[in-house]
């Protein structure tokens, strides 16, 4: 006896453009007609697979005899009960969230995990674990009840420090960090997965576009103290068996600080000068502004992630930024997932720690479902490396930066 179920097509595409609503298709009513004795659970999810999702089922041509009926109730149940179990097959994923450290980024990450699971039109948990502070007693709560809750993947937009404290904990999770690069840490943990820009990396590249000698400007941050270290022990060790007369001049730039006359004004020391800019982005257009204003004709301006950003383009001149050179590692993207990253307000093509909790998003998504990855990102001992390009702001945008040394 054949039987008819009734299937809900809901094509769950985002054809959008920027800045505009999405023109989501009115959903389609589709009859299939399903045998539950030869649609088995893999026949089922291949419909699911192909983009139905179940809306009710409902017997045609209902036998009347009184012996059928307990069959007939008996199909009902079984083919519900295995519906509810392919529909419970979903991408569960924990976040643990240090509000008071990382900011807005609480908001941010939550939203591009949230953007990529919804474009995946796959059913999926996420779930908000917030931390008053990154201290021991917090985060092992924290991952306590993700544990208890039967959580197994975690994304985490943690400091150091309180990747530190998991390390130490070294928990039974699949726990991804969008913050932090391995080279940063101490761990052997299989189950702890790194997504953060290596910095080291791009300031390498960097260092072979400069020359001595060498500026380098720093705030006060751990990052902006250690890649200051970095970049001058790598153009040292560039140079080393070269006859070139090697001069490093470091400034570290206090948050206040507006005026750089006192280290720039008439100081032929850094004359023709390449300058790195370790500081966020308001902070490093100010210093490109008045290396202009004092003239101190610099061959380029170098910078890593920090500073590939927009707004770089409107509060700068083009002549502060024409010699600029950004290592940026955000070189592979989606549509799709920018544009319904831009329905929630979201940035991940400019923002990396958007862009690499996407990236690790993804990783799980792979792991879970075995789906291919919408990221070809290659993971070599649990870290993330990303492709790096160089780049110029232009009048407008950012173009690619062909080195001298290429042409």
């Amino acid at each position: 006896m054949k039987k008819l179920y009734f299937i809900l097509i809901f094509p769950f595409l985002l054809y959008s453009q920027s800045f505009l609503v999405s023109n989501i298709q009115i959903p389609k009513t589709d009859v299939q007609n399903l045998d539950p004795y030869s649609c088995d659970e893999k026949c089922l999810q291949k419909h699911l697979d192909n983009g139905f999702i179940f809306s009710f089922l409902a017997h045609a041509n209902l036998p009347l005899e009184n012996n059928k009926q307990e069959d007939i109730r008996r199909e009902y149940i079984s083919l519900f009960n295995l519906k509810a179990k392919i529909l419970s097959r979903k991408l569960r994923i924990a976040l643990l969230l240090p509000y008071k450290t990382i900011g807005r980024y609480a908001a941010s990450t939550t939203n591009a995990s949230f953007a990529y699971l919804m474009a995946k039109n796959r059913p999926f948990e996420l779930k908000s674990y917030k931390i008053e502070s990154e201290n021991y007693k917090d985060i092992s709560d924290a991952l306590r009840k993700i544990q208890e809750d039967e959580f197994n993947y975690v994304i985490a937009p943690l400091t150091q420090t309180g990747e530190n404290i998991i390390s130490n904990i070294n928990p039974e999770l699949n726990i991804y960090f969008p913050t932090i690069n391995k080279k940063d840490a101490n761990t052997t943990s299989k189950y702890l997965y790194y997504g953060g820009i290596d910095y080291r990396a791009q300031s390498n590249l960097l260092v072979q576009e400069a020359i001595s000698p060498l500026v380098i400007f720093y705030d006060k941050s751990t990052i902006g103290k250690k890649l200051s270290d970095y970049q001058e022990e790598q153009f040292r060790n560039k140079n080393m068996n070269s006859d070139i007369n090697i001069t490093v001049v470091k400034f570290s730039i206090p948050k206040q600080i507006t005026n750089l006359e006192k280290q720039l004004k008439e100081n032929k020391e850094i004359n023709q000068a390449s300058v790195f800019v370790n500081t966020p982005i308001v902070k490093s257009g100010m210093i490109m502004s008045q290396l202009t204003l004092y003239d101190t004709n610099n061959t380029n301006v170098l910078s890593t992630q920090t500073n590939y950003n927009p707004l770089l383009l409107s509060m700068t001149q083009y002549q502060d930024r024409k010699n600029m050179i950004i290592a940026n590692s955000i070189t592979l993207n989606k549509d799709v997932l920018i544009e319904t990253n831009l329905l929630l307000g979201n940035d991940i093509v400019y923002d990396w720690i958007n862009y690499t909790t996407t990236v690790g998003v993804d990783y799980f998504f792979n792991q879970l479902n075995g789906e291919e990855r919408e990221y070809e990102i290659e993971v070599v001992d649990n870290q993330m490396i990303y492709p790096i390009k160089l780049l110029q702001p232009s009048i407008y945008r950012f173009i690619n930066y062909k080195s001298l040394a290429e042409e």
